[in-house]
């Protein structure tokens, strides 16, 4: 099968003002397209080339073939990311916000943690809400590292690299956290992805 570019499940415009147009335009339209032409150059004439994204991750990941890698990651993870933001507001299901007041004391508490892992990484990466091992932990990944390749399972991400933001607010990363936490987090998706129990499957 050939990795195609999942369309955004919103319009262009839907998130705005906080996040624009302009930034979904560059961030989906050439960044995440970019990585998605480039896995299907790698895996082109390969064994890897009819396999799901989730498998091309893997196992680039045990062949230490790094170009592949983050750029097959780097797939996933925009997917995942585009789905996390919704222009409806939401809140947790009932299973997911027991979970994160057993793990975190609040909804509050844990938007805070988040906030705080997606601000403080340095460099480009992800910060990330994710199950594993029955209980919820924040965590930040660099780069275009993953949770799917251990045994966590992704429920909400941000993406911290300076392309998610730039347009909008320069170099102000914590204005472009508060939007994101503040006003388009998603909660059905990830309370989808919390009762499901296994990470997200990016469409083919």
């Amino acid at each position: 099968m050939t990795i195609t570019l999942m369309p955004l499940p919103y319009a262009l415009d839907a998130l705005a003002p906080h996040v624009s147009s302009e930034t979904l335009q560059f961030h989906h339209g050439f960044h995440h397209k970019g990585y998605v032409d480039k896995v299907n150059e790698a895996v082109a004439g390969t064994d890897l080339a009819n396999q799901p994204i989730e498998d091309i991750i893997r196992a680039a990941k045990d062949q230490g073939n790094a170009e592949l890698f983050n750029s097959a990651a780097q797939t996933w993870n925009h997917g995942f990311y585009w789905h996390c933001l919704s222009p409806r507001r939401s809140e947790p299901a009932a299973e997911l916000a027991s979970a994160i007041t057993t793990a975190f004391g609040s909804t509050e508490a844990m938007l805070a943690e988040l906030k705080g892992k997606s601000v403080n990484h340095f460099g480009s990466g992800w910060a990330w809400l994710v199950a594993e091992a029955g209980a919820l932990k924040v965590i930040a990944t660099h780069d275009a590292d993953t949770p799917i390749t251990g045994a966590a399972n992704p429920l909400l991400t941000i993406d911290v690299w300076e392309h998610a933001y730039y347009i909008d607010v320069r170099n102000r990363r914590p204005d472009y956290v508060d939007a994101v936490l503040g006003n388009l987090v998603n909660w059905s998706f990830a309370s989808e992805n919390y009762s499901r129990g296994s990470p997200w499957v990016y469409p083919s």
